[in-house]
């Protein structure tokens, strides 16, 4: 069985080398183009490609793969099967009827539960219990494809997104040489999804990663553990960003929303809108991580102060 991969993301990558070790034909990995990134905004390969090039495959990046150019080359690559995993581009009818046997997904979450750009997020930020993968025949409608194989994962109470992607990662390059055994051997499963159970996990907005205070606790954990060990969430103190990589939910505590009600050995506690937060793991603006305790020592936040 010959396969054309395509992915991006670092989510891919253990997927990749699973292809690459296995007895199927890998006849090339599809990502996307170098993008800048650094503070020198130096083009850098995308993980994938990274990844393609020390295991010596044939890469194709493209900025538009349904553009004539790509699709003649994934027709001349002659592939039984496309294989897709956090590439993020939507395939055209053209591409997803080229291969012999059609092409399939993996994808991060228990569809029809978190279709979209950034379900281990979305899934963090709900407070779910519970996420899992998913590979699927592709269709038109993105993540909308019949069920193949899933495999769940409990989400640790206090996991973060880090962590839960790397589980994810993982557990998705088994289910995925799992799924091409069925597909090689034939025929696979196809479960139609149940639509109306369908919810949506849209990329992460830059104003999201911001603290509002009067959210629950709960809420607030939740949304602080989805953004570790990147991008960040964060509040202004003392007119400056700080960025809150650790807490911890205190439900006894009540008082303005933002204001530190006891500075700690261990870190300030801060009041929500329902409970309070004890700020365990945070980083000043232009400073590096540092401990609650390691804070307080070395910035002396006091009672009373507002975190905005």
């Amino acid at each position: 069985m010959k396969i054309v991969f395509m992915g991006t993301s670092a989510f891919a990558v253990p997927s990749l080398r699973a292809l690459a070790e296995s007895r199927y034909e890998l006849a090339a990995a599809v990502t996307q183009p170098d993008r800048p990134a650094g503070r020198g905004l130096r083009p850098r390969p995308s993980p994938v490609k990274q990844a393609a090039v020390e295991l010596g495959l044939q890469i194709l990046q493209s900025e538009k793969i349904r553009s004539p150019e790509s699709r003649q080359a994934l027709k001349e690559m002659a592939a039984d099967l496309f294989v897709v995993a956090a590439y993020g581009q939507i395939l055209s009818p053209s591409v997803l009827e080229m291969p012999r046997l059609g092409c399939l997904n993996l994808h991060a979450s228990l569809l029809p539960k978190y279709r979209g750009a950034a379900p281990i997020r979305r899934a963090l930020m709900a407070g779910e219990s519970q996420t899992g993968v998913t590979t699927m025949w592709m269709s038109e409608g993105v993540d909308e494809g019949d069920i193949i194989l899933q495999r769940s994962l409990e989400i640790g109470l206090e996991e973060n997104y880090g962590s839960l992607h790397d589980r994810l990662a993982e557990a998705g390059a088994e289910v995925l040489m799992e799924t091409l055994a069925a597909v090689d051997g034939g025929p696979a499963p196809r479960q139609p999804q149940e639509h109306s159970l369908a919810t949506f996990a849209p990329p992460l907005r830059g104003e999201e990663t911001k603290i509002e205070w009067t959210r629950s606790a709960a809420e607030i954990h939740n949304l602080v553990r989805a953004l570790d060990p990147a991008p960040g969430g964060y509040c202004l103190w003392r007119g400056k960003r700080l960025k809150l990589w650790r807490v911890e939910k205190n439900s006894g505590v009540e008082g303005i929303p933002g204001r530190m009600v006891e500075v700690g050995a261990t870190g300030p506690l801060v009041a929500s809108g329902q409970g309070g937060l004890r700020l365990t793991e945070v980083q000043p603006e232009g400073r590096k991580r540092m401990s609650g305790s390691e804070f307080v020592r070395g910035y002396r936040p006091r009672v009373g102060e507002l975190l905005e």
